[in-house]
C-alpha cells in the first residue's frame, strides 16, 4: 500500500513538472489530459487486474508467438543448419523475426488494412478528448509503426503544423515503439508489461507533451491522407520493401548493440578502476530517485535506476539485456516498472533519427524539432515513466 501512495505522488509530481514546463498554461486541455489518465488507469486495471484482462492478453501473446513461429520458417531454411543443438544466439531468435514483421506490417499497410483502422481509432480518439486529429491519428500510428515511418505517415500535414503540434507528433513517435519489434520484446520481457506499455505510452505521449505544449482543435486542419501511409507499388513490392527495411533494422540493431555493450564494458572498466565504481552504478545513483518515486522498493532502486539510465544514454535493447537475467530475483512491482519503461524509443539517438524523417519533408521544420531536441528527449521519458509508474500500481 505504502509503495501505492509514493506512486501516486510520483503522479502527482511528474504532472506537476510538466505544468511548470509548459508554454501556454492557459490553453491546456485538462479535460483531455484526464480522459486520457482515466483510459490508462481502466486499461491497466481491465488487463492487469482481471480474469478476462488476464485471458485477453495470454491470447495475443499466444498469437503472437504462432506469428513468430511462421517467421522462424524462414529463419530456419536460411540460417538453420548455423545453429548447433540447443543454441539459442541473440541475433536468431531475437533480431531476425524483425525481417518477417516488418514484411507483414508492409503487406497490411498496402492493403491499405492498417491505414484505415489507425485512421479511425485516430478519429475516435480525438472525438473523445477533443485533441486535434493529426496528433490523435499519429499517436495511434505510432503504436504500429516506427519513429521514421510514423512521421513520413503525415507528411502532407508537417508544413502547417506550429512548433507546439510539431512537438507533440515527434513526442508521439518517440514514447511510441515499433510493432515490427512487439514480438522480439516479447521475447525478452514478460508479455503482459509489453503489451500495456504499448498502449498506455500511446497516452502518455499526449498527456504530458499537451500539457507542456497545449494545442487546440482547427477547423483548418486537412484530411488525413491514406495514401501517405502507402509507399510500395503491388503486394509483391510491399513484402520486399518490408522485408529489406526488417533486415536493416536487424543490422543496426545488432550493430548498434555490439558497439553499446562493448563501450560501456570499457567505460565501465575505466570508471572501476578510477573511482572503484562503474559507471553503471553511478547512474544508478542518479535515477534511483524517480524510481523510488515510481513505485520501486527501496531495496531495488539503485538497480532499477541503473537500467533506467542505461536506456537512456543507449537504447532499449541494451537496457532489456542488462535486465532480462534479473527478472526472476526482482520483485514483481520492480520487473513491472521496469519492463513497461523500457517499452520506447526514448534516447539520445531517437532526436537524430525524429529529425532526419522530417528534414526528408521540409527542412525548415525539421530545424525546429533539432532546436527542441533535448527537450523532445525529456518529455518522451517523462511519458515512460507514467507509463510505467500507472503500471505499477497494478503490478
Amino acid at each position: 500500500m505504502f509503495s501505492i501512495i509514493i506512486a501516486i505522488i510520483g503522479i502527482a509530481l511528474l504532472l506537476g513538472v510538466a505544468f511548470l514546463l509548459s508554454n501556454d498554461k492557459k490553453n491546456i486541455n485538462f479535460k483531455a489530459v484526464g480522459i486520457m489518465i482515466g483510459l490508462q488507469l481502466l486499461v491497466s486495471w481491465l488487463l492487469l487486474s482481471t480474469k478476462a484482462g488476464l485471458n485477453v492478453i495470454a491470447a495475443v501473446s499466444r498469437a503472437f508467438e504462432k506469428l513468430l513461429s511462421y517467421g522462424y520458417e524462414g529463419i530456419d531454411f536460411v540460417v538453420g543448419g548455423w545453429i548447433p543443438d540447443g543454441g539459442s544466439p541473440f541475433f536468431v531468435n531475437v533480431l531476425l523475426p524483425v525481417v518477417f514483421t516488418a514484411a507483414l506490417l508492409s503487406l497490411l499497410t498496402h492493403l491499405r488494412i492498417l491505414p484505415y483502422i489507425i485512421k479511425y481509432l485516430g478519429g475516435l480518439l480525438s472525438k473523445i478528448t477533443g485533441l486535434p486529429q493529426v496528433e490523435s491519428f499519429n499517436a495511434i500510428n505510432s503504436v504500429f509503426f516506427g519513429q521514421s515511418e510514423a512521421i513520413l505517415a503525415i507528411k502532407s500535414q508537417i508544413d502547417h503544423l506550429n512548433k507546439n503540434r510539431l512537438f507533440i507528433v515527434s513526442t508521439s513517435a518517440m514514447a511510441s515503439v515499433s510493432a515490427a519489434l512487439i514480438a522480439s520484446y516479447m521475447t525478452m520481457l514478460p508479455a503482459k508489461y509489453v503489451l500495456v506499455g504499448v498502449i498506455l505510452n500511446m497516452f502518455s505521449g499526449l498527456i504530458v507533451a499537451s500539457i507542456i505544449t497545449p494545442v487546440k482543435a482547427s477547423k483548418e486542419d486537412r484530411e488525413i491522407v491514406i495514401d501517405d501511409m502507402i509507399h510500395t507499388k503491388n503486394v509483391f513490392d510491399a513484402i520486399g520493401t518490408g522485408a529489406i527495411d526488417g533486415g536493416k533494422v536487424t543490422l543496426i540493431v545488432g550493430a548498434m548493440l555490439i558497439g553499446y555493450l562493448g563501450l560501456l564494458a570499457l567505460l565501465n572498466g575505466i570508471f572501476n578502476g578510477i573511482f572503484g565504481m562503474d559507471l553503471t552504478t553511478m547512474i544508478g545513483y542518479v535515477f534511483s530517485p524517480i524510481a523510488y518515486l515510481m513505485g520501486v522498493p527501496s531495496s531495488e532502486i539503485l538497480t532499477s535506476g541503473s537500467i533506467m539510465g542505461t536506456k537512456l544514454l543507449s537504447n532499449e535493447f541494451v537496457a532489456i539485456l542488462q535486465l532480462q537475467p534479473l527478472l526472476d530475483v526482482l520483485s514483481t512491482k520492480a520487473s513491472a516498472v521496469l519492463s513497461t519503461f523500457l517499452v520506447s524509443f526514448a534516447n539520445f539517438s531517437s532526436i537524430g533519427i525524429i529529425a532526419g524523417a522530417v528534414q526528408a519533408i521540409n527542412g525548415a521544420k525539421a530545424k525546429e524539432v533539432s532546436s527542441f531536441g533535448l527537450k523532445l528527449l525529456l518529455v518522451a521519458t517523462m511519458a515512460s515513466i507514467l507509463s510505467a509508474t500507472v503500471v505499477g500500481l497494478f503490478a
